[in-house]
């Protein structure tokens, strides 16, 4: 089990540097959609060992696995990984481990997924009653959706017709262009898709909740949303507007005090939107991208080469 044990190996390795080098760098501030990608990239490699090691050991326990998985194979190639020699409980024991944890993260995560399909459909319904549709209004089409509300608040409510809705006390507030940044804001977490990274990261972090890599992803996945759409609001409309309706917003909530608060990082994205940090020059974000891009190259690269260099 040579090449299932590599895997392991290099899996377990990646999930503890990985989540350091990038706790360490200054750079995902400023980068933060390369800073998505890569996090993707990390975890998708971790995820990509532990999936090749549970194919290749159980390929080693069971026969009929071993056929079908080099079915097409050329001669040789099954010699290569010694899957003869390598069976036996270990084999087997390591297989059915991890295939339960395969089938506990898709479980997390179909529930996370019918969970906030739940809850966006009971939002949905309250906000029907409290705004119902207006006489020649289309049901399909994006709405910006004003209720009374005391507290200045603004949401996206993604679905087949997304809607943003904002309290009258957040009309008080924001001035000008900061409603539209706001709208932007908003706009760049569906047109991202952030609702599924904020889905998967949840799921792996709450079902493998002692794996410091599957925390870490959902921290930096809420972080780096935020910040990530923060940076399409400033790119249309300026990074003081967006700050400007981020203080707005969420002054009267405590935030900016001195005591620890649920929401700390809206003060940390606004001082970043008034320091301006310079983007990255597009050659290292170019470069940023392809490495990151290799990483989940490499499990795969381990797991087939001994079937390259049989076929060599």
């Amino acid at each position: 089990m040579m090449v299932p044990a590599a895997l392991l190996m290099l899996g377990a390795l990646t999930a503890v540097l990985a989540p350091r080098l990038l706790a360490r760098a200054q750079w995902p501030e400023r980068e933060p959609v390369v800073a998505l990608w890569v996090w993707q990239c990390v975890v998708g490699a971790v995820l990509l060992c532990l999936g090749l090691s549970m194919l290749l050991s159980a390929a080693a326990a069971w026969q009929a696995v071993r056929g079908r998985l080099f079915a097409a194979a050329p001669h040789g190639v099954v010699d290569a990984y010694a899957m003869g020699a390598s069976g036996g409980p270990w084999a087997a024991g390591t297989a059915l481990a991890l295939a339960g944890g395969a089938l506990w993260t898709a479980a997390l995560l179909a529930r996370e997924v019918l969970r906030t399909r739940a809850g966006r459909r009971a939002r949905s319904a309250e906000l029907r009653e409290r705004a119902p549709l207006l006489p020649g209004e289309d049901p399909t089409g994006a709405r910006l959706v004003v209720l009374e509300g005391r507290r200045p608040a603004s949401w996206w409510l993604p679905g087949a017709a997304p809607q943003l809705v904002v309290t009258t006390a957040a009309l008080g507030r924001l001035k000008g262009s900061q409603l539209d940044a706001v709208l932007a804001h908003e706009q760049g977490h569906a047109a991202a898709r952030h609702d599924w990274l904020l889905h998967c990261s949840r799921a792996l972090a709450g079902g493998f909740p002692q794996v410091p890599v599957f925390a870490a992803f959902e921290a930096e996945m809420h972080r780096l949303v935020e910040l990530a759409a923060d940076d399409v609001a400033s790119r249309r409309y300026g990074r003081l507007t967006i700050a400007l309706a981020l203080v707005g917003l969420n002054e009267d909530r405590g935030v900016f005090g001195p005591c620890s608060h649920p929401q700390a990082h809206v003060p940390q994205r606004v001082r970043r939107l008034l320091s301006a940090a310079p983007r990255l020059p597009a050659a290292r974000r170019l470069r940023l991208t392809a490495l990151a891009t290799l990483v989940p190259a490499v499990p795969l690269l381990v797991a087939f080469v001994p079937g390259l260099s049989a076929l060599a």
